[in-house]
Order: structure tokens, then C-alpha cells, then sequence
């Protein structure tokens, strides 16, 4: 018996011990995130469609079952990766103005978006989306999504403030606020030049107010 732990208690006569679920293990926090620094160094060495669970458990040091314990394929637990991204700094800002919302969303999303991993992965997803409509379906569900919940925020606050005339849509929001950054950054691959985002703040909110 291990020190500090006191023996289970002897079942009567007849009855039969219930042991815990097969599936009841906790999974251990340390193999989780050596699993996701696998994925960062894996994505950087051979890209997404070259990546392959086996790759990813390898570099972790783990076996495979490890990893499709917590994913069940290799987009899935690259879309995770990337939902933290496009989620960081969620939820919605809450700025009390809608300049101050738009501008926060832009700085979020430009963090993500010049992250290496993203920058590299989100273009070769949209390639696999193109040919696999199942691929479409997740990028859309891990992606787009979220944003366009953090943009219906954004609209809904603005509306009740006043900034936005009721029944503004939240989808074209989130074209005129992220679609230019994504265009530069991802697929120009150009870097922002000083008050970028100030600029394109400031454009999107005049746009939304059309």
C-alpha cells in the first residue's frame, strides 16, 4: 500500500468490487502539451498534408494511442491549435466603443495571424478545403465560427449603444473588419507598416455605418 492511503473497504460476502471505467484515466497534462509542441515542430518540418500522427508521437516521445486518445485525426488536433489562436483574447472585447472593439479584434487576429504556425498551416487548410468538403466543414466549424460569435458580440453592443443601426450583420462585420488583415498577412505576406491597424479600424467601423 502506498504511505498516506488508507486500504478500500472490504466488500461483504457475495458482492462483487466495481472497478473504475476502462476509459476512466485522467489524461496526464504533460503528455497533452509535449503532444502539441510535437505538432508546432512537425508542421514547421514537413507542412500539414506530410504530417502524419505517427510523425507527431514520435517527436512527443509518446505512442500513438496518446495522442488519438485526445484527437481523433491530425486536422482535428491542428484545428485545435489553431481555434486557440483565433481565440486568444476572447471573449468579445468590451472596450465600450465600437472603434475600441474593432481595434482590439484587429490586434487579436494579428497575433494570431503572424504566429509561424498559423501563417504556414491556414493556407495549406484552405488548399485541403478546396478538395475535401469535409475539411471545408471543420475549418469552417473551428474557425469561422468563433469569430463570427465574437463579431455577433461586437455588432449586438454596438446596436445597443447606439454606433450601428439595428439589423447590422455581424458575417459582413467580420469581412470588413478581418478580411483585409487576413489578405495581407496571409495571403500577400506582407508586413503591416506603422498605424495599420489604426487605419483599417478606423475604415472598417465607417464602412459598418453605411
Amino acid at each position: 500500500m502506498i504511505r498516506g492511503m488508507t486500504a478500500p473497504p472490504t466488500p461483504p460476502p457475495g458482492s462483487t468490487r466495481r472497478r473504475a471505467p476502462a476509459g476512466a484515466a485522467v489524461l496526464r497534462e504533460d503528455v497533452t502539451d509535449a503532444i502539441r509542441a510535437a505538432v508546432f515542430e512537425e508542421l514547421a518540418a514537413v507542412g500539414f498534408a506530410r504530417m502524419s500522427i505517427e510523425g507527431i508521437a514520435r517527436r512527443a516521445g509518446v505512442g500513438k494511442t496518446a495522442v488519438y486518445r485526445r484527437w481523433k485525426s491530425k486536422l482535428s488536433l491542428v484545428l485545435d491549435l489553431l481555434t486557440a489562436f483565433a481565440t486568444q483574447g476572447l471573449p468579445a472585447p468590451a472596450t465600450g466603443s465600437l472603434y475600441g472593439d474593432v481595434r482590439a479584434l484587429l490586434e487579436v487576429a494579428a497575433h494570431a495571424l503572424r504566429h509561424p504556425v498559423a501563417s504556414q498551416v491556414i493556407p495549406d487548410l484552405l488548399v485541403e478545403a478546396a478538395r475535401h468538403p469535409e475539411i471545408a466543414d471543420a475549418v469552417r466549424a473551428q474557425l469561422l465560427d468563433s469569430q463570427q460569435g465574437v463579431a455577433a458580440v461586437v455588432v449586438r453592443e454596438a446596436v445597443e449603444r447606439g454606433e450601428l443601426p439595428e439589423g447590422a450583420d455581424p458575417e459582413r462585420a467580420l469581412d470588413l473588419i478581418i478580411g483585409p488583415l487576413y489578405w495581407r498577412l496571409v495571403v500577400v505576406r506582407s508586413p503591416l507598416p506603422k498605424g495599420y491597424l489604426d487605419d483599417l479600424a478606423r475604415s472598417a467601423v465607417a464602412a459598418l455605418r453605411v
